[in-house]
């Protein structure tokens, strides 16, 4: 899986030089700035290391067609709105705002309207070419603005000009997949109270002549969107609900589309997501797309843009930068004291278990809590001596259980027991790395709509053991990033920023007793395998978030290379608990994972792309 000579990976040269220009050493020089030598160094490795799945081999394999794209042509829909497409206009180069204006005429939805602002009324170049396409075709419709008045008052221009039921927001210098809106309007069929939907998008050079850096989306995911905006392009709207958060806020310049963003999805009745690459945003010098690190008053105001989200929605919350420019934390206080109850099964383990207890006790900040050990059948004097010392601790109670081994009904036996109103399940090989990890994880389980918070888990080695669960890897669910270096931020930094998922491991994971009670507990039908992956189904289901929070952050002393299911009583029960989850979860396990995306690995632990029929040969997957 991961190069484990080097927690950098490796550099594909070719790959380096090939995007080697002035221009390019300059930018880099601008992040070594802002990173310093060793971060800089590691996000290098990151940026160019090989690709397992290229994507110029993958995205031209992926593109519709000339048949699928007649075919969508011919289609009509039961419900066909007018899409009005709105560009704020400035100084746009003439081949650029050609190539923009073309990429709607190649559309195949032509229920569309493209309303352009345009800022510049003095460049005379772009005037011909407004001309030239709106005499040609009566849908691009354009008007001079008196000055320029920002990217935002200049949107608010183009969003007056709109008629369409749906407005979507195109930068002057980008463009759709001809594919793109007939894919929303699909969307707008197939859900009837939808107000918003975005897609998947990638980046393109200047030139056209490469797309790189494929940005594939998960299902609206709050965290994830406080973490980053990583709906991003390409958003539409219903025009009424535009209306009525009241278009782009010139304030907010910079990261005008992430408050707008916010404002829409806080008061939108239904946001759907395409899992299309249908927007390509273009780098150049000038573009946000290419050289972030230029402008900090754009992440200043993204920061500003959360706050503000946060304020609106009632909810209490610090966010600060994080190292990565764009993406942010919120930090979530605890409210009051509540006392939480850690259940630690364990048999026979002395010494693991007291490093684990000796762990809690030095690196733990919150201080409301306390210990439930289950023992479990242990046969040691060496560990009931253990227990005799630990019981004086008035925080450490010990309980027993004396069935046959069920991790499910331990821990479910572990909660009647406890008195908490916040449960935190801990395996006994775990240590404490972050101070403040309890209290981290408190402070998101605390909002009304969290049920369940899991942690990044980190090998004695300094390799990430978990950073979330997504179902469907490897059959039924898996770890994602595994083996990764603990300091790299892997896909989009998604190892390292909060967001939610679809399960996380209860290797320590805090939850909700309400939430755990309206969940029905741990399935005690899964005695070893999937049982903490089958109640954060449940918790969801309940209508709770299951959040990966990576600030909380813990050593998983788990070994590497467990033993296999050797003997026949072992297999059987595995397979027993492979058919329990398929047969309870056959519809996202059909669907796919929502917090994923359906064009990435369900083999890989690192988001690579997921390889296309005839790409690759023996190493296609299946569906």
């Amino acid at each position: 899986m991961s190069d484990k000579k080097g927690s950098e990976g490796r550099i594909q040269w070719s790959r380096f030089f090939k995007k080697l220009s002035p221009y390019m050493i300059q930018k880099g020089l601008l992040y070594m700035k802002h990173y310093g030598p060793r971060e800089f160094w590691i996000r290098l490795h990151e940026r160019f290391e090989p690709e397992e799945i290229p994507y110029g081999p993958w995205y031209a394999a992926y593109v519709p067609d000339q048949t699928v794209l007649d075919k969508q042509r011919k289609k009509r829909f039961a419900y066909a709105p007018l899409i009005s497409v709105v560009v704020p206009a400035y100084r746009t180069p003439e081949l650029f705002l050609r190539q923009m204006i073309d990429s709607l005429e190649s559309q195949t939805y032509e229920n569309w309207e493209l309303c352009i602002a345009n800022g510049s009324p003095e460049d005379q170049s772009m005037k011909k070419v407004l001309e030239e396409y709106s005499q040609q075709d009566k849908r691009v419709r354009w008007k001079d603005l008196t000055e320029n008045k920002g990217i935002a008052e200049n949107t608010n221009a183009a969003f007056a000009m709109a008629a369409g039921e749906f407005v979507g927001l195109l930068d002057h210098d980008d463009l759709l997949a001809p594919n793109a809106l007939y894919e929303i309007v699909n969307a707008l069929n197939a859900h009837e109270h939808v107000d918003v939907v975005y897609t998947d998008e990638d980046k393109v050079t200047a030139e056209l002549d490469e797309h790189f850096q494929p940005h594939l989306k998960p299902d609206f995911n709050i965290d994830l969107l406080r973490s980053n905006n990583y709906i991003c392009h390409f958003f539409v709207a219903r025009r009424q609900l535009v209306g009525e958060v009241g278009g782009f806020r010139r304030e907010f310049d910079g990261a005008q589309d992430y408050d707008f963003i916010f404002r829409c999805v806080e008061k939108a009745q239904e946001v759907v997501h395409v899992p299309e690459i249908l927007y390509h945003w273009r780098t150049h010098k000038a573009s946000t797309a290419d050289n972030p690190a230029s402008k900090m008053y754009a992440f200043e105001a993204g920061k500003r843009a959360i706050e503000a989200h946060l304020e609106r929605t009632g909810v209490k919350g610090t966010v600060s930068h994080t190292p990565d420019l764009g993406f942010y934390r919120v930090k979530y206080p605890v409210q009051g004291h509540p006392l939480v109850s850690i259940i630690i099964p364990n048999k026979d383990e002395k010494e693991t278990l007291e490093k684990c207890l000796e762990s809690i006790k030095k690196n733990t900040l919150y201080d409301n809590y306390e210990i439930i050990i289950v023992e479990n059948n242990s046969t040691t004097d060496e560990i009931f001596d253990y227990y005799k010392k630990i019981s004086q601790d008035p925080r450490i109670h010990l309980i027993c259980w004396k069935k046959e081994f069920n991790y499910s009904a331990i821990n479910n036996f572990g909660v009647k027991n406890a008195r908490g109103e916040y449960l935190l399940f801990l395996n006994n090989d775990v240590t404490i790395i972050t101070e403040d990890w309890m209290g981290e994880m408190l402070g998101v389980c605390q909002r009304k709509e969290v049920g369940a918070v899991g942690v990044k888990l980190i090998y004695p080695d300094n390799t990430i053991q978990h950073a979330g669960c997504v179902i469907g890897i490897g059959g039924i669910a898996g770890h994602m990033f595994v083996d990764m270096p603990a300091e790299r931020t892997g896909y989009l930094h998604k190892a390292s920023i909060l967001q939610d998922m679809s399960a996380v491991t209860a290797a320590c994971m805090m939850m909700k007793r309400s939430a755990f009670d309206k969940a029905g507990g741990f399935t005690e039908e899964l005695a070893v395998a999937f049982n903490d992956v089958d109640l954060c189904l449940k918790t969801i289901k309940a209508g709770y978030l299951v959040v990966y929070d990576p600030y909380a952050r813990l050593y998983h002393m788990e070994s590497k290379t467990r033993g296999a299911e050797n003997n026949d009583a072992k297999i059987r029960r595995f397979q027993k608990e492979i058919e329990y989850m398929r047969s309870n979860w056959i519809d996202v396990l059909k669907k796919g994972d929502p917090n994923y995306n359906k064009n990435l690995s369900l083999t890989k632990w690192n988001y690579s792309l997921k390889p296309l029929p005839g790409m690759t040969g023996k190493n296609d997957e299946k569906d």
